[in-house]
């Protein structure tokens, strides 16, 4: 008889479980969650306490009848499901469906409790059982109803109110408020011009690089030298004087060592120095938790990566110092351990930090046994953990004051930097965001040569360098995770997945690893912010994870923040649902209008009827520009993005690209629709139906970037198929362009333009 069923969420979990339980226990993955909230109305009942109806996935199902054939086998069932809420949930679902079965009579039941998966903590864990955190549970009950609530309440509303718009959620809204607010920063951020002077001097034993700090008595700021004239002006002035070393400033500066990772300073980074996504890392490192094989055994490299603690356990320091005393020597090792506390807003701190499970599994002897992916992951955590347990580097910085001689009062200034003990730097250097000070330049400054207070110089030449004042840098993943986490809003274990949800909405693009906002991201934001404000701000949402942390505690209970929560925010459900779409879209114009209109040329003049204005409109596929004459005048226009993307959601392009003369000056259009570009002549009519505008359409196969295409293209492609002379002919077929003569036909190669090909030009392709 088997000692017992042990239910964990993964497979790759399970196996490293079973080769240290062994035959004696049964171990079942559960593959997380068995059963979730029906994504349709109903599922939480907010007139009866917040009942939930689940449902039970097609996979829920077949592992649980797993469980149950076992559980008929044994009277022990050990859930060993992740440390957390999460895990917590996990367990309770499989019991409650459990009970609903009838299949819990006679069956002892434990909870298993471990944070990190080696042979040790597995023992002691099995040794050490408990009971299902109930407290726990209900923070997850309430965290899931809160975000049925506001997606499956809001959602429909925003579907209705403005289409093309996607879904609104708990956190995802206000991690797009922040994206969106810091592009509306950039765009109207104006650069102002300033102007940097820099002194190259002859010193006894070298050179020396200065800046110019203060000219004939006053202090200069950053922006004080506005144009090349006052540049020029200092210039010749300093070129003149005669100039010494004045004040030499020595001294040594201690720099600490980061603490381990939390989940968000992994994930920050893992982006920052490996490029990987959130969601990358946090794979990657779960693989490395339940464990991978060494030497034909399964061993889990790292604790749990799903923590806010900065702590580690006493056994962990105590290693680490041994490891370190004994690789690097005593000189490396401070005299006490270091102890870490988290300063984030709304932290839990109920396990330890990353680290791995054992320092003596050095990087280097995993290289063998981990893909490369894996290694360098493994490399980061474990250099960032032993780096916390080392002594301070000590940096040697001297700063030198290069002066005028006359009484004018002209100064000049170089700095200079040498690590003087390397400490931790040895094996690690903290990455920054764009924009900060990074930790890696410590000790990278240029190294002043050896000089004298009063040592005259000789100045070699002055450079004037011009400068614009930088809006502030958009968000990539690193920063979003650092901001996220400093606000309070949401859990990092789930910054992964808002990231995620907000590039498969189409609300926001990573171009070039930033985040730029779409079309419908800014217009969602817009209605938010007007519509709901309090809902999208941020210590509302800090706050909101503040009362789960309450109800995960003890200290509330979740029924009773779900009311305080449900009572207000059903109103405004019922208030915005009565909104008509025409007041929606003035108050999401006037919101954003800077952003709306910042392409218009003319102002917002129809430039085609001159009688309507162009305003902001709402169609099936998302917002466009559109002429308020409609629809006698039927131009649209695309939000350009950024000026830097095109928005794939955007429903037509309408612009005017010439007049054809063999219509009586018809007007041509370049539109783009759900299938693609095309061109459309506006009186013409088409010969198999005479109600609409002649239309020909454009395949990708053709054209890379429809529009460069001229009215010139718009006339070949009527034209099709085109006599070239000579009985050759130029034809478009569904598998793409081809020239024919006779009966015989000929590809056209793709990196031949197929607007450009001429009689010539076909015969080379013929022959």
């Amino acid at each position: 008889m088997k000692k017992g069923v042990v239910v964990v969420e993964s497979p790759a979990k399970a196996k490293t479980l079973s080769s240290f339980l062994g035959n004696d226990y049964k171990v079942i993955a559960s593959y997380g969650h068995i059963r979730d909230l029906p994504p349709k109305d109903g599922s939480v009942d907010t007139e009866n306490h917040y009942s939930m109806k689940w449902e039970m996935s097609e996979r829920g199902k077949k592992q649980l009848k797993e469980i149950v054939a076992e559980l008929s086998k044994t009277d022990q069932l050990y859930l060993a499901t992740d440390p957390d809420r999460e895990g917590e949930a996990i367990s309770w679902h499989i019991l409650e469906a459990l009970k609903e079965k009838k299949k819990l009579k006679g069956v002892n039941i434990k909870r298993v409790v471990f944070h990190e998966i080696t042979k040790t903590a597995i023992e002691h864990a099995f040794k050490q059982t408990k009971d299902l955190d109930i407290n726990m549970v209900d923070a997850y009950l309430a965290r899931r109803a809160l975000d049925y609530l506001v997606g499956f309440s809001l959602s429909p509303i925003l579907w209705r109110k403005m289409p093309g718009a996607r879904s609104a959620g708990r956190v995802q809204s206000v991690a797009l408020r922040i994206i969106v607010e810091r592009e509306l920063e950039i765009q109207a951020f104006n650069s102002e011009e300033y102007w940097s002077i820099h002194g190259d001097f002859y010193a006894q034993n070298g050179d020396i690089f200065t800046n110019l700090t203060h000219f004939e008595g006053k202090k200069l700021e950053k922006l004080d030298i506005k144009s090349e004239t006052e540049a020029s002006t200092i210039k010749k002035v300093v070129e003149q004087k005669n100039y010494k070393i004045g004040k030499i400033e020595k001294k040594s500066v201690k720099k600490s060592p980061s603490a381990p990772f939390t989940t968000a300073t992994f994930q920050q980074e893992a982006i920052r120095k490996l490029g990987l996504s959130a969601k990358n890392a946090m794979q990657i490192a779960q693989k490395l938790y339940e464990g991978i094989q060494i030497d034909g055994t399964m061993v889990g490299l790292i604790t749990y990566m799903r923590t806010d603690s900065t702590a580690l356990s006493a056994d962990a320091v105590s290693e680490s110092r041994s490891f370190v005393e004994s690789e690097y020597g005593k000189n490396y090792l401070p005299k006490s351990p270091r102890v870490y506390k988290t300063k984030t807003k709304n932290a839990q701190e109920a396990h330890e930090a990353i680290r791995p499970t054992s320092f003596i599994r050095t990087p280097s002897k995993m290289q063998t046994f981990l893909p490369n992916s894996e290694f360098k992951v493994y490399e980061l955590i474990w250099k960032r953990a032993l780096a916390s347990q080392m002594e301070n580097a000590i940096l040697d910085q001297v700063s030198i004051e290069v002066t005028s001689t006359d009484k004018s009062e002209t100064k000049f200034r170089a700095t200079g930097s040498t690590i003087g003990f390397d400490g931790f730097l040895k094996i690690y250097t903290e990455s920054a965001d764009e924009g900060t000070e990074s930790e890696k330049t410590i000790g990278d400054a240029k190294k002043l040569p050896v000089l004298y207070e009063g040592e005259e110089l000789n100045l070699k030449k002055i450079n004037c360098n011009q400068h614009f004042t930088e809006p502030p840098a958009r968000f990539n993943e690193a920063s979003l995770v650092k901001k996220l986490e400093e606000l309070g809003i949401g859990r990092p274990s789930t910054y992964a997945t808002i990231i995620n949800v907000l590039q498969e909405r189409k609300y926001t693009t990573l171009n070039k690893r930033v985040f730029f906002p779409e079309n419908m991201g800014f217009m969602t934001t817009s209605f938010l912010r007007n519509f709901f404000t309090k809902y999208v701000q941020y210590d509302f949402t800090a706050d909101l994870e503040e009362d789960l942390d309450d109800i995960s505690n003890g200290k509330a209970r979740w029924e009773k923040i779900l009311d305080r929560f449900w009572d207000e925010f059903g109103k405004h459900i019922k208030n915005a649902s009565e909104l008509s779409i025409t007041k929606v879209i003035d108050v999401v114009e006037k919101d954003i209008e800077n952003y709306v209109f910042k392409d218009l040329k003319n102002g917002k003049k129809c430039p085609v009827c001159s009688n309507g204005e162009i305003r902001l409109k709402f169609g099936k596929f998302g917002a466009f520009l559109g002429c308020s004459a409609y629809p006698e005048c039927r131009f649209t226009q695309k939000i350009n993005n950024n000026g830097e993307m095109e928005n794939s959601a955007i429903p037509t392009t309408n612009e005017v690209i010439g007049i054809d003369e063999r219509y009586k000056g018809d007007k041509v259009f370049l539109k783009k629709g759900p299938y693609g570009y095309y061109f459309e002549w506006e009186k013409t009519k088409d010969e198999k139906n005479k109600k609409k505008p002649k239309r020909v359409g454009i395949p990708k196969k053709i054209c890379s970037n429809p529009t460069s295409l001229t009215l010139k293209d718009a006339i070949k492609f009527d034209q099709l198929p085109l006599e070239l002379g000579e009985g050759i002919s130029l034809h478009l077929g569904k598998f793409g362009p081809f020239i024919k003569h006779g009966n015989k036909t000929y590809k056209i190669p793709s990196d031949v333009d197929f607007f450009e090909i001429d009689l010539e030009q076909a015969k080379k392709m013929m022959t």
